[in-house]
């Protein structure tokens, strides 16, 4: 049976339909020795389908893995010097890829899986899968801070980002644990739109990706996920296309 090229790629481990887009357009992707396109259909079972010159198989289990990112690991499979990677802290053999990105400084929930299907679903902002932070600022939010936040603030460079949730969790010596929430996610998002309104961060920890919970976990720590959190998901309403009247602007789940 024929699919999509994208499709294929996905399923079989190598990112999500977006990011195996990319694959494609870059011509590193061929079927029965001739470079692919988007829009390309395959069979697997028929045709011969490589990327790089390597097989390209979908029969690798799937593997779905909840991880605590501590401060000063990359959001990556590979790292570009020596700083360790969230590959590095899970010990299994296999490809897998990490959905929901945090930057180097921010720590908390991480997903690594080889299921380009769910990492599609996780990624997509058409989904309107949520992201839940606890946001440490060096100081005490006034309304006027909080009320521009929640409705939205241009960042540096022009974008104006959707409205989000935000609730003051409790007090620190001078500063404050708030509780965020929100759909959309720019890179450093959450850095940039506090810098913009004068609250300091002093830490990001993301503890919710969708129905997805950091739980008890500590720094470092991981376990795969269970049967039911695998389910939750994929069969959770966010995981439905929002109406397109009601679509988020798109924009990549990244680094925060």
């Amino acid at each position: 049976m024929e699919e999509r090229l994208q499709k294929i790629l996905a399923r079989a481990g190598f990112g999500s339909r977006r990011s195996c887009e990319d694959l494609i357009s870059a011509g590193r992707v061929t079927i029965n020795g001739q470079v692919a396109h988007l829009g390309s259909k395959a069979d697997v079972q028929k045709d011969q389908v490589k990327l790089d010159g390597n097989w390209v198989r979908i029969s690798e289990p799937l593997h779905y893995i909840k991880l605590y990112k501590p401060r000063g690991v990359l959001s990556t499979v590979a790292s570009p010097d020596p700083r360790p990677t969230v590959r590095d802290l899970v010990p299994i053999q296999g490809t897998f890829y990490p959905v929901g990105r945090l930057d180097v400084d921010s720590e908390g929930l991480i997903l690594l899986t080889n299921d380009g299907e769910l990492a599609n679903l996780l990624s997509h902002p058409r989904y309107g899968h949520e992201k839940e932070y606890r946001v440490l600022v060096a100081r005490r939010p006034d309304e006027e801070q909080l009320i521009a936040w929640r409705h939205g603030v241009v960042i540096e460079d022009g974008y104006r980002t959707t409205p989000v949730r935000v609730d003051v969790e409790s007090h620190s010596g001078k500063g404050t644990w708030l509780r965020v929430i929100m759909k959309e996610g720019r890179k450093r998002q959450i850095r940039e739109t506090c810098h913009q309104i004068g609250l300091p961060v002093v830490s990001i920890i993301r503890v919710r990706i969708g129905s997805l919970r950091l739980g008890n976990l500590k720094p470092r720590e991981w376990r795969p996920l269970t049967s039911a959190e695998v389910k939750g998901l994929k069969g959770s309403p966010a995981s439905r296309p929002v109406p397109k009247s009601k679509s988020i602007k798109k924009t990549r789940l990244a680094k925060r």
